[in-house]
């Protein structure tokens, strides 16, 4: 297990404190009972770095959803945004919250990029890893009228003319929908560095497709589909292993069927602040895996097209080393990296 909790004389301090009415630390140990078990007693906050209707808002208010519905936790679950920097504005939000095992937020690759451009004081490694729940897949679309028919006719036009070609995400250059897109190019042959990305972080992604500011829209399967269903767009090729299930979708080809061996995998789960005990992370490891486990989950999964992804905190600290190196590796392909 990573260096990510308090030492052990720390927490004990911590719960003497509190026994003594001792200040803020006394909500650290609200629910600590004789066993060694720990409880929540009041309720507990999920945090989405970003606005409404984004993959971690959608994600945090499923989750909260599926909480209540099974009957899982006694607590009751809020979900609040806190926008800003591609999530760093949420993470600076927990950091402030270091040893309150009551507000968690929701993550994905994100977390290790902003801070590898060095757009964020704090990484993965700042927080306390609960519980990855779900993988989604990223997906590269165009209009419906645009000249390519598969991935392989787009990489051979951005080869031989690059500048002409425009590639637009949601996401801060050097961040995910970036380097999704960057990492199959690759593959494909394309020079990382002659790829022409725009950021749009307004909203306004779709809008500047179809109307012809850009040429290629990289984003989350999940976000194409109502646009395919109305004919303005089409799925050139997705970042999964293999063709995903459900109506519109399986209908997407992966880049691996077109030749071009990657993948991309957009992971998503839950963290909390510094300073969480083993015993506060045991109970939240055993809630979030019942939630995995239920039916509800399964129908949430096959909703928005979200594959199953489960990792307990000690899989998901030992997981993200491994991303970290690979996504500084993408980094350093398109000269961005942390100055």
């Amino acid at each position: 297990m990573k260096n990510i909790w308090l030492p052990t004389l720390a927490l004990f301090t911590s719960i003497t404190l509190a026994a003594c009415g001792g200040g803020e630390d006394s909500e650290n140990a609200e629910g600590s009972s004789g066993d060694g078990s720990w409880e929540p007693e009041q309720s507990l906050e999920f945090v989405a770095p970003s606005g409404a209707g984004g993959g971690w808002d959608t994600t945090a208010r499923m989750a909260a959803e599926g909480f209540e519905e099974q009957e899982i936790m006694d607590q009751g679950v809020g979900v609040v945004n806190k926008e800003g920097g591609g999530g760093a504005v949420g993470w600076s939000y927990i950091a402030g919250k270091a040893e309150n095992p009551h507000h968690l937020f929701v993550a994905s690759p994100p977390l290790l990029l902003i801070p590898l451009n060095g757009q964020s004081e704090y990484g993965h490694e700042d927080f306390t890893p609960i519980a990855n729940m779900i993988s989604d897949y990223g997906a590269f679309a165009v209009r419906e009228d645009a000249p390519w028919e598969d991935l392989n006719d787009l990489f051979e036009d951005m080869k031989d003319n690059p500048e002409d070609i425009t590639v637009i995400g949601e996401s801060s250059p050097g961040s995910m929908d970036h380097i999704q897109f960057v990492k199959i190019a690759k593959e494909a042959g394309v020079d990382p560095q002659s790829i022409k990305y725009v950021s749009a972080q307004d909203g306004s992604t779709m809008t500047n497709l179809l109307n012809g500011n850009a040429d290629v829209y990289s984003t989350g399967v999940t976000e194409t589909v109502e646009q395919v269903r109305a004919g303005e767009i089409k799925v050139l090729g997705i970042t999964a292993e293999e063709r995903l299930e459900g109506d519109v979708v399986e209908d997407f080809p992966t880049a691996k069927e077109q030749g071009i061996d990657e993948t991309f995998v957009n992971w998503r789960g839950f963290f909390g602040p510094p300073g969480m005990t083993d015993e506060q992370i045991t109970y939240y490891e055993e809630k979030f895996k019942e939630l995995n486990d239920s039916e509800l989950w399964d129908e949430t999964r096959d909703k928005y097209a979200w594959n199953e992804l489960y990792m307990d905190s000690e899989e998901y600290a030992e997981f993200l080393e491994e991303e970290k190196e690979s996504m500084q590796e993408l980094l350093n392909e398109v000269n961005m990296e942390e100055e």
